[in-house]
This record gives structure tokens, sequence and C-alpha cells, in this order.
């Protein structure tokens, strides 16, 4: 029998989230729990499944460096149940491509910021189940504070994410020299 790889492991996984967040932001933003429809656009939605916010949550957790613990009552969490290695896969009928790259990107990451022992599972003293556990643990408490930043951004403003730049927005304050408020270094005036 052949051993699957890491990879495929954790993309057989769906992971979890909190149902407090199904209202307020999946809801709210996505199609999630409708299919896909053409009316998302009359709506407002600005994502289709529900997976594609998680996965900025995600990054945003990740690019703020934060991780918040999932509940742990497991009738306060809830999943996709739809497999990490089918995400995107169906979003072609609005002309979407697939997006396999961007769950590579995850695994990378979660690969670098997961605290496992690595060289123990190479030499069998620990499994593959252990291991993606714990990447899957990694991925929800990032995605878990992603989602606890959108809500507290939405909280000050309700319609802050609703501005056309908005998470682009929150994606280049992660780097100070793409934002020009806070970078010291002004060209010197040619005057």
């Amino acid at each position: 029998m052949a051993t699957e790889k890491l990879y495929d492991l954790w993309a057989k996984r769906s992971p979890q989230w909190e149902k407090r967040y199904e209202d307020s932001l999946l809801k709210t933003f996505c199609d999630y729990g409708r299919g896909e429809t053409s009316l998302r656009e009359a709506r407002g939605k600005l994502f289709g499944a529900g997976y594609e916010l998680y996965i900025i949550a995600f990054f945003i957790g990740l690019y703020y460096g934060q991780r918040r613990p999932l509940n742990e009552d497991n009738q306060k969490r809830k999943d996709f149940g739809w497999a990490i290695k089918n995400w995107g896969n169906i979003e072609q009928r609005l002309g979407r491509k697939p997006y396999p790259k961007i769950c590579e990107y995850l695994f990378v990451a979660l690969i670098a910021k997961t605290d496992f022992d690595f060289i123990a599972l190479e030499k069998g003293e620990t499994t593959p189940r252990k291991a993606v556990d714990m990447l899957i643990q990694t991925m929800e408490e990032y995605a878990n504070w992603g989602f606890h930043f959108m809500e507290d951004k939405l909280s000050d403003d309700s319609n802050y994410f609703y501005k056309e730049t908005a998470f682009l927005e929150v994606f280049l304050s992660f780097d100070a020299t793409v934002n020009p408020t806070t970078s010291d270094d002004e060209p010197e005036s040619l005057d």
C-alpha cells in the first residue's frame, strides 16, 4: 500500500470554524448555504463559497501573526463539508478558474507556522494523522482570528468591507513600505 503524501491527507479535510460567524460574515459576504447563482451581485455578495472568505480570514490571521483557538464546544463549531482539495474547483460556472495554488500556499504557510516535529514524522516516531491534526488546528486558529478581526471592523463600521478596496487595504497594511502614510522615506524635494 502506497503511503499518501502529507499534503494529500491534509487536503482531504474540511477545517472547522465558529458558528457565530455564519450570519455576521459568511451569509453576509458569501453565497454560503445557497449554492452558486447568477443573483450574487444583485444581493451584494462579494464571494461565492464560504471557504473563499475563510481563506481571506486565514491570511489575515497569518499576516497579523495572530491565532485564536476555536470554542471548545463542538456544538458551536461547523465546517463547510467540502474538502480543501475541492476548494475552487466548482466555481467554473461563472468563468472562474480553479485555484489549487492557493491551497498549496496555505499548506506551505501551515508547515512553516505549525509547531510540529516533522523529522519525527519522517522517522516514523509519530503519525501522519497527528501532523494533519496539528496543521488543521493551526489553520483554524489563524482563520478564527481573521474572522474575529473582520467582525471587529464591522462593529466599528457596518459598511467597512463594502468599500471597493477594503480587503486590499487590509492586506496592504501588512507592508508598511506599500502604505505611503507610514513611510519615512519621502523623496527629496527638487525645488
